[in-house]
């Protein structure tokens, strides 16, 4: 008598990716998800024309081919893969966009939603898809990339890798799969494929390099495995957890196996957390206590004597925001992972947005002499996240703020005020989108469950 065959965890995703219904899911999930879709389109839109891009949208016409799919803002259709990398390229410019969630009462940092989001409309609009269609493909990826990173033994950064361009490549194939039309051996064979493109070194972020929004590859590697798979190809049986699989490979194991399929098909996940500040998440309670001294006191930038900021324990070895600022050949790589940086820029301007981040303001002379007045010094212990910010005066005067992490989140999502606020401000900052275009976009996305074909959307976006 045969051994009765187990169902593998890869198998029963597959099998909700396929199966799942619309009208299964939750009103909560639902409106979750159209508020990360308003976030990631905010943030394209604003960083349409962000260092780096226009480069690369040349080089992809150049490349030419089939005539698939919109590139957002710019115009013109290119292969479906080409836009989709784009399109997540441009959301990712200024790291402002959506970018952590929680799976069960855990806290992840991940950035999924800048390459799922992408790529859903840009099948959604090959496919023709409806509203309903896309906000299932985009609930499910996101579901899959949160379930495999919180399971993950070590998390990508503490290995090496940048988990925007590691895990981000299944929730992509997830998504692309379901748009795609893939039946269940199909889909089980795109991510197999998709194990073995699977890259993306957080180097990058150490030596401020135009790479580390990258993360548009996960698009194209996604939506090449979803139609190598439905041209026959195979790949790995179990990419997840086999030995060379990616938990062993990319996370030094699975800590918790059953996280991948408990509640599975009952409870969504996804990221939740929308940035208030266009930069690195770590920076954030830098800015809010230099933001709290700057206002509160109405600090000038030339009586500031010195500024100290004191980092979490280890910080100075181990992380890419305590490194000293200099400016190197791209000056916004610089300046986003910069604890030195976005404290002096907010206690020069009192406010830390989209124009802190261009060229010219990192270029500044006032914010580059406080930046030279800046040591960081680490504290012995604390959260992994706080800061203080200690600003000594020429007179004497010395002020200090610290805050940590705003985890409230967790509980209390930003509001869907602030999220709107947040896409109006890339509306202007951006200038590329008609402001009537731009009411009729957020429109069909808070109701997105009532567009018959998502071309309607992609037409406000060019």
């Amino acid at each position: 008598m045969e051994p009765a065959k187990t169902t593998s965890a890869i198998e029963v995703l597959v099998a909700n990716i396929i199966d799942a219904k619309y009208e299964n899911l939750d009103k909560t999930t639902i409106e979750n998800a159209k508020n990360r879709i308003i976030d990631v389109i905010g943030c394209a839109i604003g960083g349409a024309n962000a260092p780096g891009n226009s480069s690369l949208r040349d080089l992809i016409k150049d490349w030419g081919g089939k005539a698939e799919a919109t590139l957002w803002i710019h115009g013109g259709k290119v292969p479906a893969h080409n836009a989709a990398m784009l399109n997540t390229i441009m959301a990712r410019s200024f790291d402002f966009e959506v970018m952590a969630g929680t799976v069960e009462d855990k806290v992840f940092a991940a950035h999924h939603a800048a390459s799922i989001i992408p790529t859903a409309f840009v099948l959604g609009e090959l496919k023709k898809a409806s509203g309903k269609e896309l906000l299932t493909a985009i609930i499910l990826g996101d579901d899959v990339a949160a379930r495999i990173l919180v399971a993950s033994a070590v998390g990508p950064i503490g290995i090496g890798w940048d988990g925007t361009m590691t895990v981000s490549h299944f929730g992509v194939t997830a998504t692309a799969g379901r748009l795609m039309g893939l039946n269940k051996k199909q889909m089980k064979n795109a991510f197999g494929i998709v194990l073995n493109t699977v890259a993306g070194a957080i180097q990058s972020l150490w030596d401020g390099a135009t790479t580390f929004k990258f993360q548009g590859n996960s698009d194209r590697n996604g939506i090449f495995a979803v139609e190598l798979a439905q041209r026959g190809w195979t790949g790995v049986s179990d990419p997840l957890l086999s030995r060379f699989g990616y938990y062993n490979v990319y996370a030094q194991g699975c800590k918790d196996p059953d996280l991948l399929t408990r509640e599975l098909g009952k409870k969504y996940y996804g990221e939740t957390y929308s940035k208030p500040y266009p930069c690195g998440m770590p920076n954030h309670p830098a800015i809010d206590a230099a933001l709290a001294l700057a206002t509160k006191y109405d600090i000038k930038p030339e009586d500031i004597d010195t500024v100290i900021i004191h980092v979490p324990p280890k910080a100075l070895s181990n992380s890419y925001y305590a490194k000293p600022f200099t400016i190197r050949d791209f000056p916004h790589g610089d300046a986003v992972f910069s604890y030195p940086y976005t404290v002096a820029t907010s206690l020069l301007h009192k406010r830390c947005n989209l124009y802190n981040f261009t060229e010219e303001a990192i270029r500044d002379p006032r914010v580059i002499s406080i930046t030279t007045r800046t040591r960081m010094i680490e504290k012995q212990e604390g959260d992994v996240m706080g800061i203080k910010v200690q600003v000594k005066m020429k007179d004497g005067r010395e002020y200090v703020d610290e805050k940590g992490p705003a985890r409230d989140w967790v509980n209390n999502p930003i509001t869907k005020d602030k999220i709107i606020a947040k896409f109006w401000h890339q509306i202007e900052f951006s200038k590329t989108i008609k402001e009537k275009n731009a009411q009729k976009l957020l429109d069909m996305i808070n109701n997105l469950e009532k567009v018959d074909d998502v071309n309607r959307i992609i037409q406000l976006l060019t």
